[in-house]
């Protein structure tokens, strides 16, 4: 019987917090030995990860129609952060008050962090993550304009390298990563405070994928000039299909079916849909941005807006780099987590299983969401086809 990843996350977990209780210190030892190399394995990996998806999608927006393709990326990236910063004031809103008073929880993952591995190996990342982004942008964009097929074939050729690497190394061992994370924080102290909060937190967070998917069509119905509930219930078989795929590339068919069934034009449909599930991605956005704000608050880090708008602003980047990856926007969310944040190898490894709980929501969210810029984007077109007819 083959388990999906949710599922192995889930036993993972599961295992860490009955395991826990039952394992003496050697073996837990054991396990924080694995966490030790493979968090020094993500830390070198993570800037690959970059130059390897993000340069290849630079360079294939790029291909893009003018301003048709600057209109639809600007707005795409003007949603994602909206959705995010949405999300975090919601956060310091409502967050604090249903996490309560975090310094046991914060008390039980420093005492974690004590737990020694017998070793470690030390692995440096090639190049730090934002010169890594910069030199994706420079290579992309290069590719891009000079069309350059030689080095277009090696920055593809680099990145099923990395989706291999993705695909075969991390995902099969991150379920095994979690439990030793669970593991740890369950021998040093009581960690079903932690899984209360994230289960409330969890809620908060599918209600506000929910306002999210509102606000998109109000807007967007008030452009077009058509009733936002049935612009948004024609969505919802796009929306259930990315529900049970959790793929945006496996939905674009059903998208473009019911983005057509609103009135928007085939040409543009069938430009935006496809685009924005590379650019667009608002609903993952939202829950990095959530789940970031809640690990932070339970481990006393700083949560200032001007400290997370810095993160918001640099994670809409990172995003290019996630559809068509399993797990892929929160791998490419590692860099600024760390990076900005300040997330160690517990508070990852916590963002990973939160977000993969609610990795079909976040999806569904992206892919529903991008209906409505599409309806956007086909009414802008519309305005200047209208305008130069009256010039001619």
């Amino acid at each position: 019987m083959k388990i999906g990843l949710l599922g192995r996350i889930l036993i993972a977990i599961a295992l860490g917090i009955a395991l826990g209780h039952i394992f003496t210190l050697p073996w837990v030892r054991i396990f924080a030995t694995f966490n030790s190399i493979f968090g020094q394995f993500l830390g070198f990996i993570i800037p690959l990860i970059i130059l390897g998806l993000v340069t290849p999608a630079i360079a294939d927006i790029g291909k893009g129609a003018g301003k048709l393709l600057l209109i639809t990326v600007g707005i795409a990236y003007a949603d994602t952060v909206v959705a995010a910063i949405l999300s975090y004031a919601t956060g310091s809103t409502f967050f604090p008050s249903l996490i309560g008073n975090g310094s046991q929880t914060l008390e039980t993952v420093e005492k974690s962090a004590e737990i020694l591995p017998y070793f470690t190996i030390n692995i440096p990342a090639p190049i730090d993550v934002m010169s890594a982004l910069v030199l994706s942008f420079i290579v992309g964009l290069g590719i891009a304009y000079s069309g350059h097929t030689v080095l277009r074939g090696a920055t593809n050729e680099m990145k099923a390298i990395i989706v291999g690497v993705i695909e075969r190394v991390i995902i099969p061992l991150l379920p095994v990563y979690i439990f030793g994370i669970f593991l740890n924080m369950t021998f040093s102290g009581d960690v079903m405070r932690m899984m209360t909060v994230f289960a409330k937190i969890i809620v908060v967070i599918f209600a506000l994928h929910i306002f999210v998917l509102l606000y998109q069509y109000l807007i967007a119905g008030a452009i077009v000039r058509k009733n936002p509930f049935r612009l948004l219930a024609n969505m919802f078989p796009a929306y259930l299909t990315a529900l049970g795929t959790s793929s945006s590339a496996a939905t674009i068919p059903v998208a473009l079916k019911q983005t057509r069934k609103n009135g928007v034009s085939e040409g543009v449909a069938g430009f935006v849909i496809p685009l924005c599930a590379t650019v667009h991605l608002s609903g993952s956005a939202m829950k990095i941005t959530a789940c970031a704000f809640t690990i932070a608050l339970l481990e006393g880090l700083p949560t200032d807006f001007p400290l997370f708008l810095h993160f918001i602003m640099v994670l809409a980047i990172f995003m290019v780099a996630a559809p068509g990856v399993p797990g892929g926007a929160i791998m490419a969310s590692l860099a600024p987590l760390g990076s900005i944040l300040g997330f160690g190898e517990n508070e990852q490894a916590l963002m990973i299983a939160l977000y993969i709980a609610m990795d079909s929501f976040g999806t569904a969210c992206n892919v529903t969401g991008d209906g409505a810029i599409a309806l956007v984007v086909d009414k802008l077109n519309r305005n200047k086809a209208n305008v130069e007819e009256k010039a001619a």
